[in-house]
């Protein structure tokens, strides 16, 4: 894991790949609480029964919204920021979902810093992360994220 004291730090990693995650299984149970959580009860995603039938594999798939939210809890596996007082999700500038992630599966994260700009009280930091399917040469997910930490 990639340790820096302040945000301000990282900007001696703009244009390199920190890391790669380990792998994180995203199971059934946590599609079914996205989907109340956001209304999203397409079959596809919560009935296993039908899935089973009907999907390719046999298995329900994780939303893709669900895929990208889970860019933030991998990439706090790969760097730490020590000397912060908070941060957050600033947003994104290119999101692709590019492949299904069946429930049960196993995903990991590789990240590259692509950008740290001053902000007030922090830096802003463009990310580029890319989620990959155990098992599988195509890639879930492409995503520019976007997130600011506060000294």
């Amino acid at each position: 894991m990639l340790e820096v004291e302040r945000a301000a730090d990282l900007k001696a990693y703009e244009g390199k790949e920190i890391g790669v995650s380990d792998w994180y299984t995203v199971t059934q149970e946590q599609i079914d609480k996205f989907a109340d959580a956001t209304g999203d009860h397409q079959w596809i995603h919560v009935d296993v029964e039908r899935a089973k039938r009907e999907m390719p594999g046999g298995k329900t798939i994780a939303h893709g919204w669900l895929t990208l939210s889970l860019v933030p809890r991998l990439a706090s596996t790969l760097y730490r920021v020590k000397k912060r007082s908070r941060g957050l999700n600033y947003g994104a500038n290119r999101v692709r979902f590019t492949g299904m992630v069946p429930a049960g599966a196993r995903i990991r994260l590789r990240l590259t810093i692509k950008a740290v700009e001053p902000v007030e009280g922090g830096v802003r930091t463009t990310s580029s992360g890319v989620m990959a399917l155990e098992g599988s040469d195509r890639q879930v997910l492409v995503a520019e994220t976007i997130g600011i930490t506060y000294d």
